[in-house]
């Protein structure tokens, strides 16, 4: 493959044993690792195509049309690697995973050759950051190592300590594209000499199966997946006998929702409430151990500082609302090739502006409270407003457009979309969902759409979204 140092290389895989082995093995190379998630359309992966200029791409067969594709659109000419089923026949015009690493004729000795420093770029996961459309988050090898012992400090370890008679089993089902599953789940673990049970996607049976039958001690999860073990009926304290820890995080989660698991737990077991953004590496806050109190995002971890200010950057006091920003050795290099975001959102002396509402109290615990930010977050994912309404304007009778989140009571979040048509024209609001399901991942569908004759702007052009909330939400 001749990749080099500082090479990118693009995954697009599920959750399975290999993606470890294909990550690691590209930055033992040298290489930087993007993530992509492996239901995008190849629209969504043309534009990260084009921005992370990977030298290669790894993918499953069932996404290799989708990465010829996007290699189209994007006029790139790479060589795609994908993970061969045992029984399946592998693409055409592509590489089998299996045999480029058991080949017997590797040379082995390019690896000397390899020279990076703990300030290196390791991963680039994609993120939208506090507004705009999805960028490449820069975690260096110093971020990452210092989150994964930030994890270890005894004040905020989550795991046991794996032992020669002792071992930790988590489960790998929260998607390790996202830096969560990457950095938390994945990466974290694997360093702390856990057992990691992958799951490729959720299917309620197969999930609450493995929680009984690989006796889960410790679960990161997202909101759906609690919302899901609390309410299901086929999930009894049975499949729930061996858990001892579970970390919330990617959104807040109301304390009535997690009674309702332990109310199944027929044990004492931690729930604790955490949270982190992809450019914090990812975790920044935990409530320890033995918390009850589930209503809070919990301490800063070691050797991380956290302040709340307002819009003039004033820094705040206790129990005061503002803009939460970190500093911290976990703190991303920056948006890549980006410099204009990357100086909008941190700070000359090293503070990470956030961009979500929340409040410090007088020992330093964080409440969540809103996102400034304009984010969507559907099932926990992010869904950039942005980046759908490029798509609506795509449209030939779309003349403006503009997308809010509105609440739901089983995603958390979904989009709506306020459409301006082209004069003379008239259209469904089908024929508007459905040109946007075309062009993005499932969870990005929107599923509103209100016809309006204008949108509510200032004098600069920019949409006042808040009017559109106030009037229509």
């Amino acid at each position: 493959m001749k990749i080099r140092d500082g090479d990118a290389v693009c995954l697009m895989m599920s959750n399975s044993p290999e993606y470890p082995i294909a990550l690691l093995g590209a930055l033992e190379a040298g290489a930087e690792v993007t993530t992509a998630n492996p239901i995008y359309t190849a629209y969504e992966l043309e534009r990260q195509i084009k921005q992370a200029e990977p030298k290669v791409l790894l993918g499953v067969p069932e996404t290799a049309p989708v990465l010829k594709e996007a290699l189209r659109l994007a006029k790139k000419d790479i060589p795609i690697i994908v993970l061969k089923n045992p029984d399946g026949a592998l693409p055409e015009n592509t590489i089998s995973f299996q045999e480029l690493f058991l080949a017997d004729n590797v040379d082995h000795s390019v690896l000397k050759e390899v020279s990076r420093t703990a300030e290196d770029v390791a991963l680039f996961p994609y993120s939208s950051g506090t507004t705009g459309l999805p960028k490449g988050v820069e975690l260096s090898n110093r971020n990452l190592v210092a989150n994964f012992v930030q994890q270890d400090v005894d004040t905020m370890r989550v795991h046991q300590e794996t032992t020669k008679s002792h071992q930790d089993a988590t489960l790998g089902i929260l998607p390790f594209y996202h830096s969560y599953g990457l950095s938390v789940v994945l990466l974290h673990k694997l360093s702390a000499g856990l057992k990691n049970v992958t799951l490729p996607k959720f299917q309620p049976n197969t999930f609450i199966d493995a929680m009984k039958n690989y006796k889960i001690n410790l679960l990161c999860a997202a909101p759906p997946l609690v919302l899901f073990l609390g309410s299901h009926p086929g999930v009894t304290g049975d499949h729930l006998a061996s858990l001892k820890t579970i970390t919330c995080g990617a959104a807040p989660l109301p304390t009535v929702d997690v009674t309702k698991i332990l109310d199944k737990v027929k044990h004492d077991m931690d729930f604790l409430q955490i949270y982190g953004l992809t450019e914090v590496s990812p975790l920044a806050t935990c409530m320890p151990p033995g918390s009850k109190d589930y209503s809070k995002a919990g301490y800063a971890v070691s050797n991380t500082e956290l302040r709340v200010a307002d819009q003039d950057q004033r820094v705040l006091g206790p129990n005061q609302l503002g803009e939460l920003h970190i500093r911290g050795p976990q703190v991303m290099k920056g948006y890549r090739n980006n410099p204009e975001a990357t100086k909008a959102v941190i700070t000359e002396d090293g503070w990470f502006k956030t961009g979500d509402l929340a409040s410090l109290d007088e020992n330093g615990i964080v409440t969540i409270n809103d996102r400034l930010k304009e984010l969507i977050k559907v099932k926990g994912y992010q869904v950039p407003p942005a980046e759908l309404e490029n798509v609506l304007k795509e449209h030939p009778d779309i003349l403006d457009a503009a997308v809010l989140g509105i609440p739901d009571s089983r995603l958390g979040e979904v989009p709506r979309a306020f459409v301006v048509l082209k004069d003379g024209v008239k259209i469904e609001a089908n024929a508007v969902t459905s040109f946007v399901s075309e062009r993005v991942a499932e969870y990005k569908r929107i599923r509103d759409v209100v016809f309006v004759d204008a949108l509510p702007k200032n004098p600069s052009g920019k949409i006042l979204k808040r009017v559109l909330r106030d009037q229509y939400c």
